[in-house]
C-alpha cells in the first residue's frame, strides 16, 4: 500500500481522498469503509423503544440481535427487548468492528460468541453466551470468518 499526501488550497478544511488499485476488490471496499468511519463516534449507548418506554441499553451489552415478522428482539446480558425496527435500521446503530450479520435476520456481537458447530446442509449455528444459538446461512459465513480472522 502507497501512501502520499498532496496539497491543496482549493479543499480548505475538507478532505480528498482516493483509492486507487487494481479493482475494487475486498482490500479496497474494506480500505473505504474504514475511511468513512474515520472521526465517526461509536456511541457507547442505543436507545430501544419498547411498547411503554425507551430504554437505553450499553452497546457492549448487546448479545444478539433478532428479527421475526415484524418484531425485534434484543439480547442482552441481563435482559431481553422486543421492539418494532427493522434489522438494518438497528444495524446502523451499532459498531460494525463488533456486530456482524450473520443471516438476513440476525446480528451477533463477536465478543460473545463462543463457538461455531455445524449446522444441517453444510450451514453453521452460532453458540453465544446466555446459552443463545442462531443459525449462520452461508451467504454470510464468510464476512464472519473475516471478523474472526480466519
Amino acid at each position: 500500500m502507497k501512501i502520499r499526501f498532496e496539497h491543496d488550497d482549493t479543499l480548505q478544511d475538507e478532505i480528498d481522498v482516493v483509492v486507487r488499485a487494481s479493482s475494487q476488490n475486498d482490500k479496497a471496499r474494506t480500505f473505504i469503509e474504514y475511511v468513512k468511519r474515520f472521526k465517526q463516534e461509536s456511541s457507547k449507548i442505543v436507545p430501544v423503544k419498547t411498547i411503554d418506554r425507551i430504554v437505553i441499553i450499553k452497546v457492549e451489552d448487546i448479545i444478539l440481535a433478532d428479527v421475526q415478522k415484524d418484531t425485534l428482539t434484543i439480547e442482552t446480558v441481563n435482559d431481553q427487548y422486543i421492539m418494532q425496527e427493522r434489522l438494518y435500521k438497528f444495524m446502523q446503530k451499532l459498531p460494525s468492528e463488533l456486530f456482524v450479520q450473520v443471516s438476513k435476520h440476525a446480528v451477533i456481537n463477536i465478543d460473545y460468541l463462543i463457538a461455531l458447530e455445524d449446522s444441517f446442509a453444510g450451514a453453521m449455528t452460532a453458540r453465544l453466551e446466555k446459552n443463545l444459538r442462531t443459525n449462520i446461512s452461508r451467504k454470510f459465513l464468510g464476512e464472519l470468518e473475516k471478523h474472526l480472522g480466519l
